[in-house]
């Protein structure tokens, strides 16, 4: 499953923008660009047949629409200011559109969602911050008024204001009305569909063609369950996923999916490696560190899990920070029957790992520490996280109705989801270890447990480092905090932290029970609460993170083999 701490902090600071005095000149935008280190992402493609690269092809083609639709996701102006921009011949605009295209619009990622343009442009008023609604939903319209319009619906009326394909529009009498992705977007949706079924006419592989033709249905449909069990089912060489998917920018409920895509070729060698997870899916739920009540004691069929190469990125899958993993999809009714697919973007994970883990390492742990820092554990914590997506409650009973944690959680749901994956990954690999499950992946005793809980030391440091605008930034900041106080990471006063490895294993499964209770009980205040306490950077943590700041934030692909395979 990828902005300060959503509708409220913006309220907050609507009319605060430190940045855009900070972002007036080429070189200071130049600056803020230099937080992603260039990278060049390439994959092995001299395995695919002929018809597999035609299909590839296509859909990188189909992927650019899905970066203009992204754009208009995110706000009603951005294509226009995006158009403005490139018709800026200057310097100082050639800096702009950079700068735009790496965050997909007016708003710095790293820099609370603050806009780095002026306060008006060619005639566009550009808001200070990005608005908490995205483009989901009528501009100006309040939290409040829409909850009481929801609330008034039928039930089935009230599902469909708040499902994943749906805007929130003013009719011509005021009133807000559902608005189908379909009837929204629907000329970019017929251009995605047609490129769709000619890069499925292109491969020989069954499943491949199938997903495609049935996906390109579903854009015109606005029913996406069929092609997202055939997407769960996709065995190709070419792996593919395109489509409105994550919720992060909904940052006023999180009910809405913004177009992503992700073209990738898959790494049979070590998706192979993985398979072993799907042995133990049911004895992790049946060990998670909460009431038995709450376990699902017939957790759905082993999910697929790939490991891939990315060839192409765009939209929500190419936009600031990059997606290392992903969990997919985000619909209950295919979790609670099938579970959900873990796709691992491997090349990413290791420039990820090369260009900012192994120098914020140096920094923040303590000499003897820094020997143990280790891919294989950074890489396998992330598939953790990502498995725990898919364990853990899923369905919730408030009031006598049926519900889900999303629900029930609102704008709260991703940054506690993000960390209960997290903390429920490291315990899962902790307890995977001390049965002596993973001694042929991470190895186990002292030195294996020492290099795993040393290395998500760091890397909390690698998610503390984009600040606390992202779901999973703030979920770390929960995570860390809470680790602190209990005394399973110590700081030494210097900007340096250190695992107390006494204490570390009971802290997590401590803070895992908290996540899944607030989860499984629909706890909101809960929620709010441990995020209005932990959501902070204190300040031992900004004495680490300033000593930080020549180290790139994270990357930015440059798609190499993708320009190989566009003709």
């Amino acid at each position: 499953m990828a902005a300060a701490f959503c509708a409220g902090a913006h309220a907050a600071e609507a009319n605060v923008n430190t940045l855009a005095a900070q972002a007036g000149t080429p070189a200071q935008l130049a600056r803020l660009a230099k937080r992603f280190e260039p990278v060049e992402l390439r994959a092995d493609v001299s395995h695919l047949s002929a018809g597999d690269r035609a299909a590839i092809a296509k859909l990188i083609e189909a992927a650019k629409i899905v970066d203009v639709l992204q754009l208009r996701q995110r706000w009603s102006q951005n294509e226009a200011l995006w158009d403005a921009l490139k018709k800026d011949a200057t310097p100082l605009g050639k800096a702009r559109l950079d700068y735009f295209w790496l965050n997909k619009g007016p708003w710095s990622h790293l820099d609370g969602n603050q806009s780095f343009m002026p306060a008006e442009y060619k005639g566009i008023k550009v808001p200070a911050h990005k608005p908490a609604g995205a483009n989901f939903y009528p501009e100006g319209a309040t939290k409040e008024s829409l909850e009481a319009w929801m609330n008034a619906l039928p039930p089935e009326d009230k599902q469909d204001a708040q499902w994943f394909f749906t805007t929130i529009r003013s009719g011509a009498d005021g009133k807000y009305k559902i608005v189908k992705y379909s009837d929204e977007y629907r000329p970019e949706l017929e251009k995605l569909g047609a490129l769709l079924r000619e890069a499925a006419a292109s491969t020989d592989n069954a499943s491949l063609k199938k997903f495609l033709t049935l996906r390109a249905d579903a854009f015109l449909s606005n029913d996406y369950l069929e092609s997202d069990f055939a997407w769960m089912d996709l065995d190709s060489p070419v792996d593919i996923t395109i489509g409105p998917y994550e919720t992060y920018n909904d940052e006023l409920f999180g009910y809405k999916a913004a177009f992503e895509a992700y073209v990738s070729i898959r790494d049979d060698k070590e998706t192979n490696k993985l398979n072993f997870f799907g042995k133990y899916m049911q004895e992790l739920e049946d060990n998670l560190p909460m009431d038995k009540k709450y376990r699902n004691p017939k957790v759905g069929a082993m999910a697929p899990m790939v490991v891939v190469n990315e060839v192409y990125g765009a939209g929500d899958g190419n936009m600031g920070v990059q997606t290392a993993a992903y969990n997919l999809p985000n619909d209950e009714r295919i979790i609670s029957k099938r579970g959900s697919k873990r796709v691992m973007l491997k090349n990413v994970q290791e420039a990820k790992f090369k260009s900012t883990l192994t120098p914020i390492a140096r920094l923040v742990l303590c000499p003897e520490a820094q020997k143990d820092l280790d891919f294989d554990s950074f890489f396998t914590h992330i598939l953790a996280h990502e498995i725990m997506h898919g364990l853990g409650p899923h369905a919730t009973k408030i009031d006598g109705k049926d519900s889900t944690p999303r629900q029930d959680l609102k704008e709260a749901y991703s940054t506690i989801e993000e960390a209960k994956a997290d903390v429920t990954g490291l315990w899962a690999l902790m307890y995977m270890m001390d049965k002596g499950l993973l001694k042929d992946t991470l190895g186990q005793g002292e030195a294996a447990g020492r290099k795993l809980h040393n290395t998500f030391l760091a890397s909390a440091f690698r998610t503390l480092h984009f600040g606390l605008t992202d779901s999973h930034a703030r979920g770390m900041a929960i995570q860390f905090n809470y680790l602190l106080d209990k005394g399973a990471f110590v700081s030494h006063g210097d900007g340096t932290f250190s695992v107390d490895f006494k204490k570390i294993k009971q802290a997590v499964a401590d803070l895992d029970r908290e996540f899944l209770t607030i989860e499984a009980t629909g706890d909101y205040a809960r929620a709010k609460e441990m995020m209005a306490k932990y959501v902070v950077i204190r300040p031992d943590v900004k004495k680490a993170l300033d000593k930080m700041k020549t180290v790139p934030n994270d990357i930015r692909p440059r798609f190499t083999t993708a320009k190989s395979l566009v003709k």
